[in-house]
């Protein structure tokens, strides 16, 4: 009876036949390797001995290759014995380049010049490329001898091109109780020595463990200290690590029956590695030879997957689709961008039916234009395309608009810019409609509104198409701009989508739901231990305290007001700070530095809720590390300058150093711990950060964001989740699930914004007499045709004159009326750029409301609390321990968010009635002996610049109106360059910190003009 045989053997017999079409037991022993002819997309099969260990070059396969396809460089030689020298040459150039380079350059031997591989090329290049390519010789040879330590040790199988090692792979069978994850990885690590040639580092691109179920790589073999990573799809949906159920074969076949083909090969050789010298980091130059190396970047199965269907998809349909690409922190987002541009300029048309194609052999897209949110990443990211370039004029790096719209018009391949730059993206690709490009957005939550801006930096009397035409046509005009571009498509990269995000850029399935194109989960990152556990270990405490009275008095304050400005009070008092530094304090000197976490080398951050907390923080840390003689200091980072208690303070002053310098000095052993407010809580990697205390309120993305700062592996450092460490003095072990759970695996949009609020909308405003549709129809008709300022003037204000003076209101009906009319801005400017169907009433409306809103007045309620903080006194303060190392366990299944309500928003009336105070201090006393309530705190901060900002009239007219402060970025940050140049003499050192970090003071005074109640009340 024949069985199965279920031997290892058996396992390379299956890969051998998938890349060869045969194997060695079904050729024999007589089977002629000189004249094999490989069927297309084959490989040849090797013999061990073709292979010299000493150089770990296959010989036959090298010489079969040059005389088939540079003879006439042969024969021009000079020089004896050929052979011998053209191999001494390549082991030479291989010792001091690495193989990346020799497959891409030249080899020079006496006089001739030789290339030892061919890039597979596009449907663009020529037909003489092509035929290049084809002639490229791929081998696999299976148990080959490579060393000349232990002569006769085998592994399993090795890959070459031309007879260049490029992969060894150790097959496992689990079946016979051997694994890749152990027993593979074990081998490679006990039993291959880097010091023979084939395990040089740099001379193969991979090393691969493999076994029926899983896949792991290392691009470096050196001992018991080889790092091995994944190389797996994960689970569907983004529920974890491994490989999916294959129905037609083992969960590995994608291994052999795609990735380790002719054509991924040549691709992954040309388009995904790198010799990463680390340049980037430092920013230093060093010569590109082995010794100077770093590390060999290749891609993980996850980036390699993405790029790739990405690339399809695009080659299928054409140019103007959408894709929202959904992949964690640690998913080496940097590297997939980097690829997917390199990569989306080649791309050619499949067929004449892909959208907006030229020509079969035309490529689709003109340029690349990568944009990001952030200086740092900005910066990052234009270091990584630079490092991959083969030609630095095809790149270009837009810092202003000038330089972006210049490379733009001189057709720069890749552009890299930042998302304050992109309203001028849409201008200049509007002026060149007949050319195609691909805007690949990185961080797409926050820079999503910029997609869909309304061009707010520019008027319609600049346009030269609109002058003195015809209002419709102008609007439809103004419509049809506000769409996303049709020659353009988008590719928007997130760890944290929002549900504007997935509706903008998602995928709409049968259902109506909305979701990622491609999904690299947490859960997977995680369990790939590509980055750490933050929620492995929680910590909560909440305070208890007792508030008194001081005055004999019994005044009446409102009670919810009145408890959430004591609490605010409460918190910020110094003996409550003294506190909690105390217990921080405390646990990071005995349980992460005196326990010698990540080698001595653990730091912590504090997170507190604004810069005057950050700065009595900083004080009462450094007071007790300096009562106890810490051998350690404590840093600080904020932006601007601060007033605390009459003093003045800055973050250099308080560090002794340039603040430029903060996150490198950080790194030094020296400084432990940094106190931050919003100022790297984002953004930040420091892999050796393992503690974090958290006295800020935290939720949704900006929870995820910040505690992200510790999940960064360090493998050289021993890193794990069980080393990582977060106490909170204010959030619960509820909320930080409740942030976290969206984002674990996969998450969709169970439908599309319902655009008819809009309709009920419209009708509600004109029904409360404030304008008519006829003062609409007539500000339309004046603004889209250019008319001057004051043209408008009287239209606005006759209904400003109506809501303050002639209309009768219920209690709050200003609010109400305000806030109904803010809500019908965001709506539409929210899904204006992807609604299917065009209405000009809703658009004539957005217009007059986004000039009428900054005008309207909520009267703000009298402050009636000044004196209470006075009349009361901190009796008692304490903590207790709410949870001790809790481990929040994340849900699986996949989240399922809905749309934004599409009921009307309306103020509520206020409670105004009044308990004496001692009736609210027993109330509060009471609540906050376990404190769960969110504080509703004033972020009072840069009133002067806030106050001027507010007085131009670009302001006025092109952002306040709008409350998507995303959508009015752009114009909102010009306005505060031309403010801090006007009034640097006031005060150069502002000036001095606004130039080394505008993206800081920026988003301090976007946030305080969006949230605070002092020129345009929010509602």
């Amino acid at each position: 009876m024949t069985t199965t045989n279920i031997k290892e053997q058996a396992f390379e017999w299956l890969i051998e036949k998938a890349l060869v079409g045969s194997t060695i037991e079904e050729r024999g022993d007589g089977a002629d390797v000189e004249s094999q002819q490989p069927a297309e997309g084959q490989f040849y099969w090797g013999l061990p001995k073709d292979m010299d260990p000493k150089t770990a070059i296959d010989r036959r396969r090298l010489w079969s290759f040059l005389h088939a396809t540079q003879q006439e460089e042969l024969d021009k030689y000079v020089g004896t014995q050929m052979e011998k020298e053209v191999e001494k040459q390549i082991d030479m150039d291989l010792r001091t380049f690495g193989l990346i380079h020799v497959l891409k350059n030249d080899i020079c031997v006496q006089n001739i010049k030789l290339r030892l591989f061919f890039p597979r090329p596009s449907a663009a290049d020529a037909e003489a490329t092509k035929e290049k390519y084809a002639a490229n010789q791929f081998s696999v040879t299976r148990q080959q001898t490579y060393s000349l330590i232990k002569p006769g040790n085998e592994i399993d199988m090795v890959i070459f091109v031309n007879g260049l090692p490029l992969f060894t792979l150790e097959l496992k069978n689990p079946w016979t109780f051997q694994t890749a994850a152990y027993d593979g990885q074990k081998q490679y690590k006990e039993d291959r020595s880097p010091k023979d040639t084939l395990f040089n580092f740099g001379r193969c691109l991979a090393h691969f463990a493999v076994d029926k179920d899983e896949a792991f790589f290392t691009t470096k073999v050196d001992g018991p200290k080889t790092f091995f990573m994944p190389f797996n799809k994960g689970l569907p949906n983004g529920q974890g690590k491994g490989n999916p159920v294959n129905p037609n074969g083992h969960k590995t076949a994608y291994l052999w029956e795609h990735v380790l083909r002719r054509d991924t090969i040549a691709d992954i050789i040309s388009n995904y590695t790198l010799m990463d010298y680390g340049e980037t980091k430092t920013g230093k130059k060093v010569a590109h030879i082995m010794k100077n190396a770093k590390r060999l970047i290749f891609p993980r199965y996850h980036q390699l997957d993405v790029v790739t269907r990405l690339i399809d998809d695009v080659e299928t349909y054409g140019v103007g689709k959408r894709y929202l690409i959904m992949h964690s922190a640690g998913s080496g987002k940097s590297n997939s961008l980097t690829w997917l541009a390199y990569k989306i300029i080649k791309v050619c048309p499949r067929s004449m039916e892909a959208r907006r194609a030229k020509a079969l052999d035309m490529q689709l897209f003109d340029s690349a234009i990568i944009v990001t949110d952030r200086r740092l990443l900005d910066k990052q990211i234009t270091d990584n395309i630079r490092a991959f370039g083969h030609s630095m004029n095809t790149i270009a790096h837009a810092d202003s608009s000038k330089e972006l719209k210049e490379a733009i018009e001189q057709g720069k391949r890749i552009i890299i810019t930042t998302i304050q730059k992109f309203p001028f993206i849409c201008d200049s690709i509007s002026n060149v409609g007949h050319k195609n490009f691909a805007i690949i957005i990185d961080e797409a939550h926050s820079s999503q509104s910029g997609i869909a801006a309304d061009k707010m930096n520019a008027s319609m009397q600049h346009d030269p198409d609109t002058g003195g035409g015809d209002s419709d046509e102008m609007i439809a005009k103004l419509m049809k701009d506000r769409k996303m571009s049709d020659n353009c498509s988008y590719f928007a990269f997130t760890a944290t989508p929002k549900k504007e995000t997935l509706e903008r850029f998602g995928i709409e399935d049968d259902e109506g739901h909305f979701h990622p194109f491609h999904l690299y989960s947490m859960k997977q990152a995680i369990e790939e231990g590509f980055i750490l556990n933050v929620l492995a270990n929680y910590t909560t405490y909440k305070g208890y305290y007792e508030l008194v009275k001081s005055i004999r008095e019994n005044p009446q304050y409102n009670n919810e007001k009145a408890q959430k400005f004591l609490r605010r009070a409460v918190e910020r008092d110094p003996r409550t700070i003294e506190a909690k530094a105390a217990v921080m304090l405390e646990h990071f000197d005995a349980k992460v530095f005196r326990s010698h976490k990540l080698k001595s080398k653990a730091k912590a951050m504090v997170v507190t809720r604004d810069i005057e907390c950050a700065i009595r923080y900083f004080i009462a840390l450094n007071k007790l590390a300096s009562e106890l003689n810490l051998p350690y200091r404590i840093l600080i980072a904020f932006s601007g300058e601060k007033t605390v208690d009459g003093q003045k303070y800055t973050e250099a002053e308080m560090n002794g150093f340039p603040d430029k310098d903060t996150a490198q000095m950080f790194d030094l052993d020296v400084n432990r711990i940094l106190v931050v407010a919003n100022k790297y809580l984002t953004g930040f990697d420091q892999p050796k950060l393992t503690a974090m205390y958290i006295d800020k309120p935290l939720d949704g993305v900006l929870a995820v964001q910040a505690l992200s700062r510790l999940n960064r592996s360090a493998p050289e450092l021993g890193k794990v989740s069980e080393d990582l460490f977060i106490l909170d003095f204010y959030n619960s072990t509820e909320s930080m699930k409740e942030a976290f759970d969206p984002f674990f695996t996969g998450i969709e949009l169970s439908a599309a914004t319902d655009v008819n609020i809009l309709h009920t909308l419209r009708t509600t405003l004109l029904s409360m007499d404030v304008f008519t549709e006829e003062e609409v129809e007539e500000f339309a008709t004046l603004y889209f045709q250019g008319a001057d300022q004051d043209k408008l003037s009287p239209i606005i204000d006759r209904a400003v004159n109506r809501y303050e003076n002639e209309i009768e209101w219920e209690e709050n009906g200003k609010a109400d009326f305000k806030m109904k009319c803010k809500q019908f801005v965001r709506v539409y400017s929210r899904t204006a750029a992807i609604m299917t169907f065009e209405n000009v009433s809703w658009e004539k409306l957005f217009w007059y409301l986004r000039l009428l809103i900054p005008c309207l007045r909520v009267p703000k309620a009298e402050d009636t609390l000044k004196d209470l903080e006075d009349s009361v006194d901190l009796s008692t303060y304490g903590l207790r321990r709410t949870a001790l190392n809790e481990r929040i366990e994340l849900d699986a299944e996949d989240t399922t968010i809905d749309p934004s309500a599409s009921a009307m928003a309306g103020a509520k009336t206020e409670d105004e009635s009044k308990d004496p105070l001692d009736e609210i201090l027993k109330a509060f006393n009471e609540a906050f002996k376990g404190w769960t309530a969110t504080p509703d705190e004033q972020k009072v901060k840069l009133i002067s610049i806030a106050k001027a900002v507010h007085d131009n009239e670009d302001y006025r007219t092109m952002v306040m109106g709008n409350p998507d402060i995303n959508a009015a970025k752009t114009k909102l940050y010009e306005i505060i360059g031309e403010v801090m140049r006007r009034n640097h003499r006031n005060d150069q050192s502002l000036y001095r910190e606004y130039q080394k970090d505008k993206a800081s003071l920026n988003n301090v005074v976007s946030r305080l003009l969006d949230n605070l109640d002092i020129f345009q009340p929010t509602i």
